[in-house]
């Protein structure tokens, strides 16, 4: 009887696997981050007004002129993350940053999917070793994912 069992349980085994599961725990197969390493914009919003300490480092990896015209407040610029003078930027702030520091990026220039800055910035900073690394998830763009939402925002250059 255990013997016309083993094969049930084999495969409820294997199902079950993170080797297994591991597709799934990506937010989009064409994504560098897994879903853990997301955060959502409300939940985010929540998480910049509490207390805490240390507080996160939100960075921007967009475009200068929608950094200018709207941005999270607190969030800092280093170019985008779509040219290798913004990766430069971005890897010579970084530098300065332990790499166990809650990092946030965003962008939202454009819906996720097609943004051509969030990937590469994203890359390079897990690359060069930063273990707490998120992504603000902007399905359709800053502005409509966040700022029409009601959520807070920062107009000008660096706060």
């Amino acid at each position: 009887m255990l013997q016309k069992k083993l094969p049930i349980l084999w495969s409820a085994l294997i199902a079950a696997s993170p080797f297994f599961l591991l597709p799934s725990l990506r937010a989009n197969a064409d994504d560098p981050w897994t879903a853990k390493e997301t955060v959502q914009p409300a939940d985010f919003a929540k998480e910049l007004q509490q207390e805490k300490h240390p507080y996160p480092t939100v960075i921007y990896v967009g475009v200068k002129t929608l950094y200018e015209g709207a941005h999270i407040p607190g969030a800092v610029f280093y170019g985008p993350g779509s040219t290798e003078p913004g990766l430069a930027g971005l890897k010579k702030f970084a530098a300065a940053l332990p790499k166990n520091s809650n990092v946030v990026l965003y962008c939202g220039c454009c819906p996720l999917e097609k943004c051509p800055n969030l990937r590469p910035a994203f890359t390079v900073l897990k690359d060069i070793g930063f273990v707490r690394l998120r992504v603000l998830i902007l399905p359709t763009s800053f502005n409509t994912d966040w700022v029409e939402k009601g959520f807070p925002v920062h107009q000008g250059d660096n706060p």
